[in-house]
């Protein structure tokens, strides 16, 4: 299996995981725009391109796919996933699996207030979450919402701008100076994520890694411990069956009062699928079945509770040419 990884900036751990688990003779490629980005080290051979919002981007990513004879294509950057959907039909012409959502649920997912109207029309819990500042107030005043709350970029990624507002007038001030926020009930509870992966020919959930979330910084989960739980299990199948998904995503989950809710989906490699994979849950075999042909059946609770992943900082050192 060749792979490609698209914008694969500092991943260079889930590339080094993959190289652990890919079948003798496959090949990883990496792309970014700069050659600062230490994961492109970690691959077999990398191209630098343009940004995303280039015209020619897509064609390049199409080229690269041809010289390399791709097999399986994903990206590691939320403003790219719907690009990939939206060129689905390119890549599986060159016979290349598009590991990213379908155009629809991609356009759902990047947009969070999107999600959770999507969320609420299909009776799936989600935090009640308000489009501007004028709505939040209504429903605070009406006693429909509390302080504190939280907001964060309604098409944002990596946490960027994400908080807890005290009080209505710094939430005032906060629209006012972004009004791409969108305002969510504070859900003071139990922060919790999964790495699920939906298989690219049954398009159902085949593996779920469930994990309670430790410690979160700027861009996801640092650190992390395992859980089990059926319950976790048939909530996020549930959930899913209202989307159209193909291959790896990571879902942020709360649990308060014995009910799981859904915060955000992303779908795509989530930062923290290095705890699922240093568990023994080994999407890379999923994703070789799939391009191969192979359905994978579901396998649910395949690796131990308590086991803890703890983030750290390591280096590349590279000779390269700016």
């Amino acid at each position: 299996m060749n792979i490609l990884f698209c914008s694969v900036g500092r991943r260079a751990e889930l590339l080094k995981d993959f190289r652990k688990s890919m079948s003798p003779g496959s090949k990883i490629i990496a792309t970014d725009m700069s050659p600062y980005a230490p994961a492109i080290y970690f691959a077999d051979k990398h191209y630098f391109l343009p940004p995303i919002s280039d015209p020619s981007y897509i064609n390049r990513i199409a080229e690269i796919c041809q010289i390399e004879n791709i097999h399986a294509i994903t990206t590691l950057i939320d403003p790219e996933i719907e690009i990939l959907a939206k060129n689905r039909g390119l890549f599986e012409h060159m016979g290349t699996v598009v590991l990213a959502p379908y155009h629809k649920t991609a356009s759902i997912c990047f947009d969070k207030y999107e999600l959770f109207q999507h969320l609420k029309k299909h009776g799936i819990a989600t935090a009640d979450t308000y489009s501007s500042f004028i709505e939040a107030k209504a429903a605070i005043e009406n006693s429909v919402l509390s302080l504190p709350v939280f907001v964060k970029p309604r098409t944002g990624s990596g946490s960027v701008g994400a908080r807890k507002i005290e009080s209505l007038k710094d939430l005032e001030a906060a629209c006012d100076a972004d009004p791409s926020l969108i305002i969510q009930e504070f859900m003071d509870c139990v922060d919790m994520d999964a790495d699920v992966y939906i298989d690219t020919i049954t398009h159902k959930p085949v593996s779920i890694f469930t994990k309670k979330k430790l410690e979160t910084k700027i861009g996801g989960a640092s650190k992390t411990i395992s859980f089990k739980d059926d319950a976790a299990d048939k909530f996020i199948c549930e959930a899913l069956q209202y989307f159209q998904f193909n291959g790896p995503i990571d879902m942020d989950l709360f649990y308060r009062d014995g009910q799981y809710y859904i915060s955000e989906i992303n779908p795509r490699f989530g930062g923290a699928y290095l705890h699922a994979y240093g568990a023994g849950v080994d999407f890379v075999k999923l994703i070789e079945n799939n391009v191969n042909g192979i359905e994978n059946s579901p396998c649910f609770g395949n690796y131990e509770e308590n086991v803890v992943m703890m983030m750290y900082d390591s280096v590349v050192i590279e000779k390269v040419m700016p």
